[in-house]
């Protein structure tokens, strides 16, 4: 069933749209929040099936919901798809998706409800996106496009801590008394919202009083207030405390503003970084935008809004430097008034994956190195000249580091991509958006059940060749400074 609803600035009830209507407004500044269900595998090569699809449009200014859409979704064979393991994970049962619309019906107003707005979810970057993908591709049509991507698995695990455990939904709800996930759409985003406005409120409550206020309290008047509303299951147990006030703080994952670490070394955490970040999540909710992964074919140059260096005009780039209340200032590359996102086709792979230095999660800070060609050579130093300027202008005593170094007899220019990795619970994922390049220009996806630098090792092997896709973040902590390279996306080409 297709229901679709508005919900009035009184916060009253609003009658429900016709069936198969999507909130109106397409394309406009609310962020979409939104959720798939879908089959699960049972054999190796088989993909996913979507079932439901539901999704919550939130202004971005107050953080309220101001309209919603959900519907199941009959997929091509129902008997096959919905398995036990299907109906065990979410509840959809055969019966349920065997009345419900195909997805070419519904197609419309879930395109509606998505494109040109900033889409959040958890774990949104790695599996809804792609299967809001997969099922435009299966009939036909191209997807819709975000503005900006707010991933709450990774943004949260940075932020937050781990002090939830293995930060999924499910955990995360336990820990501040929400009740029991449901794994259904609709439920699960309300449920996501939630925690990010209780995961910001903690963070900030924090920073501003931290010799009054401790994690357990804030926790404990949580649950209590959501048991009275009744909100809360009886059957979610009461988080435990931890060994001291300030154990949490020693648990937590600390980083510089900016989201980047230095190359080398581990790095510690302290009271100050933690204020930092606390503030920022809060006071820039709206901006906690990541890239926006659109999918690439085999034809397409990149990913939307990256760009080649030869579209590059060094006359246009800027760097921006936005104050952090008391915390000092963040840097970032600017060009023509956007972040500065760059790709490059057929990079040649010089260095392996390097496992040499370590997060302060324990996990290895994977990167490669590359050979460039001199256009996007020309474009990365220039950035790098102009962002050394403005940090010893801004009074910076830190070493910089030159982001672009040569090598060998013909001086050919280099550079280190980081690949970037997200914790979850005694797990680890790429961050970066993994494919390889076939022969035929076909590109998979591929999927990596943990952290395995082994793995990647035998993939980016010396002399290969990979299109890079990736972003410029300026760091400037334990007195290091530099631009660091993320990779969003990185295509090995298939020999």
């Amino acid at each position: 069933m297709t229901t679709a609803s508005d919900s009035p600035a009184s916060g009253s009830p609003a009658p429900a749209a016709p069936e198969g209507a999507a909130p109106p407004g397409a394309g406009g500044p609310e962020i979409a929040f939104f959720d798939v269900e879908t089959s699960v595998p049972q054999r190796a090569g088989q993909g996913y099936a979507l079932l439901e699809f539901g999704a919550i449009l939130v202004c971005p200014r107050r953080l309220v919901e101001v309209a919603s859409y959900a519907t199941l979704v009959r997929p091509a064979d129902p008997a096959s798809a919905v398995s036990a393991a299907s109906v065990r994970c979410n509840g959809i049962t055969r019966d349920a998706v065997s009345g419900a619309p195909p997805f070419r019906d519904v197609a419309d107003a879930v395109y509606d409800l998505l494109n040109g707005r900033v889409w959040a979810g958890h774990n949104i970057v790695r599996f809804d996106s792609a299967r809001i993908r997969e099922v435009f591709a299966e009939i036909g049509r191209p997807p819709p496009e975000p503005k900006g991507l707010i991933d709450t698995l990774p943004l949260l695990t940075q932020r937050f801590g781990r002090r939830a455990g293995d930060m999924k939904m499910a955990s995360l709800a336990n820990y501040f008394g929400l009740g029991k996930q449901r794994h259904r759409s609709l439920d699960d985003v309300r449920m996501n919202l939630e925690v990010l406005k209780y995961c910001a409120t903690v963070l900030f409550l924090e920073a501003s009083l931290p010799e009054v206020l401790t994690v357990e309290n804030l926790v404990e008047h949580a649950i209590t207030r959501s048991r009275a509303n009744g909100a809360a299951s009886p059957e979610a147990p009461k988080p435990e405390a931890n060994s001291s006030p300030n154990s949490s703080k020693r648990q937590r994952t600390v980083c510089p503003a900016n989201g980047v670490l230095p190359e080398g070394g581990n790095e510690g955490t302290g009271d100050p970084s933690t204020s930092r970040q606390s503030v920022e999540l809060v006071s820039h909710i709206e901006e906690m935008k990541v890239d926006t992964t659109t999918q690439m074919d085999a034809s397409s140059s990149g990913y939307s809004g990256f760009l080649e260096p030869d579209d590059i005009s060094t006359e246009y780039i800027k760097i921006s430097v936005a104050p952090l209340h008391q915390f000092g200032q963040r840097s970032s590359i600017q060009h023509k008034d956007s972040p500065l996102l760059l790709c490059s086709a057929g990079l040649k792979v010089q260095f392996g994956v390097s496992t040499k230095f370590l997060d302060n999660a324990g996990q290895p800070k994977l990167n490669i190195v590359v050979d460039i060609p001199e256009n996007l050579s020309k474009v990365l130093e220039f950035c790098d000249d102009l962002a050394r300027k403005s940090s010893q202008k801004s009074g910076s005593t830190s070493e910089w580091r030159p982001l672009v170094k040569k090598y060998g007899y013909v001086n050919r220019p280099t550079v280190r991509l980081n690949i970037p990795t997200i914790v979850s619970g005694d797990s680890a994922i790429y961050s970066t958006d993994i494919c390889q390049k076939e022969p035929s220009g076909n590109i998979q996806t591929l999927v990596f059940s943990n952290v395995d630098a082994t793995e990647l090792d035998s993939l980016f092997v010396r002399g290969s060749k990979v299109d890079a896709f990736f972003s410029l973040e300026v760091y400037d902590y334990q007195q290091n400074a530099g631009i660091r390279l993320v990779a969003k996306r990185l295509v090995v080409h298939s020999n």
